[in-house]
């Protein structure tokens, strides 16, 4: 048990190195913070379904009315708690605008802070160097992007809950601790799938504990079924969803929820069977079964769970999902990117085979094959490095630590190889530069452009799919595309918008019940848009993006 002293230590260590960090990141993006052009379009569109709900929509209607007439998110409600209860307390003391300001900065730096705080606790279980992990966490790319000013989407969230479960499992064994990571599980399922690869191989490693008969297994696997099972039941009395019944497993869906459900029990039963069964063989002839029959109960209620993006149009997925970068696979990626994500995890990787060669202990068995979970869900999808980036601190820390009694240059090579901000650096420099979009070319959502749209008359745009979020956020107008995949007819239309003859550009535009057309550099709009019967330019922008129209009696205006 740590004592309160150490544990006042590791938060003041947290929250300073969070608050320093998170004070020079806001200063470096501080034009766009102020202007409220968060780093993601996820961020943006975070924070318009939190101004939506502060204005009046249901807590549990996620649509987003001005996209494509009213397209379902595959969102949860829980990660717009805090930053909606910031945004209502700060409003009546600072405004509105300078309360979202507040809030997308200091939600980010909370979360960031909680994130390294775990990683001490972690290292701590694992006698390791807490405040070295610590100081390797604060520059874990790709993890760090996470916790940026303004990155008030769900991806920090489910960092902290993460790790949260993994230090549960590192704990001492008992009732407590499995309860945590059921419930730590189920909170992260609320909010999205993207850490449940990593969570499941941390159920199954639990129950590995068990066949193997370790002191206190049958009481965490208990816990660990009761509270998932509690979780789960209080999380569907508050976080369905109006679109709870769509049958898709993308989100917190009605098939997501009952395929967790079907599993979760596996753990209580086999607690429930202790005292039954004696040595390792016996418990693993129940566990196997009961993990068979677990996922097939899962998969035979929740089959599109299989497949979370299998309701894509497959032109659809070709044109943008494929595009979209952290949904690549690692082998995808460019060489920059793959290196740039996949380093440190690898880096640490190694770390814990060593410390567990070394120690043959169970924390960093344990500790290893969440590594390893993480890296093959990398190998699917980059999201996956981010856990492993983070999940890469302690054993890099434990290489530092050892490195110090071998010497100056020992401990330099320890730490660069821990240094996840230059993985990326190193990878860009041996790789040639892309080459930089045509002068003049322009930028669908700029501030520039977000304020010559909202300066016109509401109305519906037509606009690259990236921008479209940026337009739902930063002005009153409806869009036809928005990167999220629910808005699948929406999307298409745009991309046969832009991407289509003259002719097909213009049946969508009149189906769509368009005012605005944008071109600019993201999709080679001017053909397109130049080329509508009875179509202008409205506005051109000095960077060369153009808002066109249905020609109006006035002159075309300059900006």
């Amino acid at each position: 048990m740590l004592s309160t002293s150490t544990l006042r230590r590791d938060a003041l260590l947290a929250l300073l190195l969070a608050l320093v960090l998170g004070a020079a990141w806001a200063w470096r993006a501080w034009v766009n913070l102020q202007a409220l052009r968060l780093p993601d379009t996820d961020d943006v569109v975070r924070l318009q379904q939190i101004r939506d709900w502060l204005a009046g929509q249901a807590f549990a209607d996620l649509t987003q009315y001005r996209l494509a007439g009213g397209s379902p998110m595959h969102w949860s409600r829980l990660p717009d708690l805090i930053p909606a209860a910031l945004i209502a307390m700060l409003t009546p003391l600072l405004g509105s605008h300078a309360a979202e300001v507040t809030a997308v900065i200091a939600w980010p730096v909370m979360l960031f802070a909680a994130a390294l705080l775990l990683v001490a606790r972690i290292a701590r279980a694992l006698g390791t160097h807490a405040p070295t992990a610590v100081a390797v966490a604060a520059i874990a790319y790709p993890a760090t992007t996470l916790f940026l000013p303004g990155r008030i989407d769900h991806h920090g969230a489910q960092m902290v809950l993460l790790l949260g479960a993994v230090l549960a499992l590192l704990r001492p064994a008992s009732t407590g601790a499995g309860f945590a990571i059921g419930v730590l599980a189920a909170v992260s399922l609320v909010i999205g799938l993207e850490t449940m690869p990593v969570l499941a191989v941390l159920g199954a490693f639990a129950i590995a504990e068990w066949v193997m008969d370790r002191r206190g297994a049958a009481a965490r696997l208990q816990g660990l079924g009761v509270g998932a099972l509690v979780a789960l039941a209080a999380a569907k009395g508050i976080f369905a969803t109006s679109a709870w019944d769509l049958p898709a497993c993308d989100g917190f869906t009605r098939q997501a929820w009952q395929g967790a459900v079907a599993v979760a029990p596996a753990p209580l039963l086999l607690a429930l069977l202790d005292q039954r069964l004696s040595g390792w063989r016996a418990r693993l002839g129940a566990a196997a079964p009961a993990a068979i029959v677990a996922a097939g109960a899962a998969l035979w209620l929740s089959p599109a769970c299989l497949r979370p993006y299998g309701g894509v149009d497959p032109v659809m997925a070709r044109l943008w999902l494929a595009e979209v970068g952290e949904a690549q696979s690692l082998f995808a990626a460019p060489f920059a990117t793959a290196l740039g994500y996949a380093g440190l995890m690898i880096a640490g990787l190694i770390g814990s085979i060593w410390q567990w060669r070394v120690t043959r202990s169970w924390g960093w068995a344990a500790l290893l094959t969440c590594q390893v979970a993480a890296l093959a869900v990398t190998l699917m999808s980059l999201r996956g490095a981010y856990a492993g980036a983070l999940l890469a601190t302690p054993a890099l820390a434990a290489a530092i630590t050892a490195a110090r009694e071998k010497g100056a240059l020992r401990l330099s090579a320890a730490w660069i190889a821990s240094a996840g901000m230059l993985y990326p650096l190193a990878a860009n420099a041996l790789t040639p530069a892309a080459a930089s979009a045509p002068q003049g070319s322009g930028d669908c959502g700029s501030t520039a452009m977000l304020a010559a749209l909202d300066a016109l008359p509401v109305g519906t745009v037509i606009a690259p799919i990236d921008a479209g979020a940026y337009i739902l956020a930063g002005t009153r107008h409806r869009v036809l595309a928005a990167p999220y995949h629910r808005n699948g007819q929406g999307n298409r239309e745009v991309y046969a918008f832009y991407l289509g003859e003259a002719a097909q550009a213009a049946a969508v535009a009149r189906h769509a019940g368009a005012d605005y057309a944008l071109a600019c550099a993201a999709m080679p709009g001017p053909a397109r848009a130049s080329a509508l019967p009875g179509w202008g330019a409205l506005v051109t922008l000095p960077d060369g993006a153009i808002i066109y129209a249905p020609r109006l009696s006035r002159e075309p205006a300059e900006r």
